[in-house]
Parts: C-alpha cells; sequence; structure tokens
C-alpha cells in the first residue's frame, strides 16, 4: 500500500452482529477498520483478527461511549494509528426488555444506561469524529431501529431513544452538510444474540412480515455499506430494512 491512503472506519461496539458484520465489509472493501467494545474482548479480538486476515490494517479500541473522555481517546488512538477518520458507523447499543405496560419496571437505571449509551454514547462519538469526517469529506451511519419509528420493541426507553437518534440524524445532517453526511439504518428484528432468549418476539415479527424473515448481521452491513460509500447525495434519511414488516 506504498503510497496509497488508504479510507478509515470506525465501528462502535463491533465485536459481534451488525457491528462485526460491518467491520468485515469494510474490511473486504479496502478500509482500515477500528473495532470497538465495551465488554466482549474475546468476541472483538476474534473480529479484528479476521479483519486483519481480510488485508485490513485494524485496531482495537475498549471503550464505553456512554463515557464521553474515552469516546474521545478511542477516536484520537483512529486517527493516530490508522491515519484519519472517514466514516464512523455508530452501532454500539443496550436494552432491557420490559413489557410496555410494566411502567413501574422503567427505573431511572433503566433510562440510564439506555440513553447514555445509545443517545448519549452515539452524541459524543459524532462530537469526536465531526472534525476528522469534516477534514476528509467523510460520513456517519447510525444504527437505529424500527423501534423508533413506530414504538414498539424491547421497551419503552429503548423505542424512545432510538427515535431520538433519528432525530439527531437530521440535525447533524443539516448542522454539518455539505463537508459531512449523515444517515440512519432501521433494522427489523436481527439473528444476533440479543434475541437469543426471546424467540416469541422474534417468531411474531417474522409472522408480521411480508419477506417471512429476520435480518441477518450482513442485510444490516450492506445498507451501512451504501449509506456510507454507495452513494453522495443522500443525507438526513433514514432507511428501513426489516423484510416489508412496517410499510
Amino acid at each position: 500500500m506504498t503510497g496509497t491512503v488508504r479510507k478509515v472506519a470506525l465501528v462502535t461496539g463491533s465485536a459481534t452482529g451488525v457491528g462485526r458484520a460491518a467491520v468485515l465489509r469494510f474490511a473486504r472493501e479496502g478500509y482500515a477498520v477500528a473495532v470497538n467494545f465495551s465488554r466482549s474482548e474475546a468476541e472483538a479480538r476474534q473480529t479484528l483478527a479476521d479483519a486483519r486476515d481480510l488485508g485490513a490494517p485494524a485496531i482495537l479500541s475498549q471503550c464505553d461511549v456512554a463515557n464521553d473522555r474515552a469516546v474521545r481517546s478511542m477516536v484520537k488512538q483512529c486517527v493516530d494509528e490508522l491515519g484519519g477518520l472517514d466514516v464512523l458507523v455508530n452501532n454500539a447499543g443496550t436494552t432491557h426488555f420490559i413489557p410496555h405496560a410494566d411502567l413501574e419496571a422503567v427505573t431511572e437505571k433503566v433510562w440510564e444506561d439506555i440513553l447514555g449509551v445509545n443517545v448519549k454514547g452515539t452524541f459524543s462519538c459524532c462530537r469526536a469524529a465531526m472534525p476528522h469526517l469534516r477534514e476528509r469529506k467523510g460520513n456517519i451511519v447510525n444504527v437505529t431501529s424500527v423501534a423508533g419509528l413506530q414504538g414498539h420493541g424491547s421497551s419503552i426507553p429503548y423505542a424512545a431513544s432510538k427515535a431520538a437518534i433519528n432525530c439527531m440524524t437530521q440535525s447533524l445532517a443539516r448542522a454539518f452538510a455539505p463537508q459531512v453526511r449523515v444517515n440512519a439504518v432501521a433494522p427489523g428484528p436481527i439473528l444476533t444474540r440479543w434475541l437469543a432468549d426471546h424467540a416469541d418476539m422474534l417468531e411474531q415479527a417474522v409472522r408480521e412480515t411480508p419477506l417471512g424473515r429476520a435480518a441477518q448481521p450482513e442485510d444490516v452491513a450492506d445498507v451501512i455499506w451504501f449509506l456510507a460509500s454507495g452513494t453522495s447525495l443522500m443525507t438526513g434519511q433514514v432507511v428501513v430494512v426489516d423484510g416489508g414488516r412496517t410499510m
């Protein structure tokens, strides 16, 4: 790669699932990649090794995105070690599975956990990355959920957090155009470990889905890749990937 400047993608929450699939997609496309994790170190190291096996320069960064200081250090590490930043994928997220009618189960800690990672964490990552993205005319892809469009999902705070990210996507897209594009992908149910103990929710969702299946992580990674690198005229958009369930 002498004389060639690789583009760089930072994917939060990329030890497993959609984040891992996105890292490997960018690696296959010739990007250098930064793999982020909070707790799943063994899985993150496997993602790192798999990205390097694809020929991609890759680094590992442990960071809880709810911690703004740690986020700023993660972005600095990415820029220092990989040479810059072209794409930020905000995939890190958390939830609590709480029936929507059980309002008393929605404690202060539940709100703090979910909003801290999903909303505050997404904002902190965007803020830390923005100067570097502006410099290289890069872009952001936020991973939200159809829960933020229709108010269903694992809990009311989770749905509210994803709705907030959808709105934040539009706000940032307006604020930083034309230098930086900001879009979001809103999946329906995805076959990841999140739903491993909630087969009933998954089965009901599939019954309501015209295409008759839940998403694989790679289905979502395809759209992340498109928004990041396959188009230059989309910004402020929330692209639904749910097999037609919410149409």
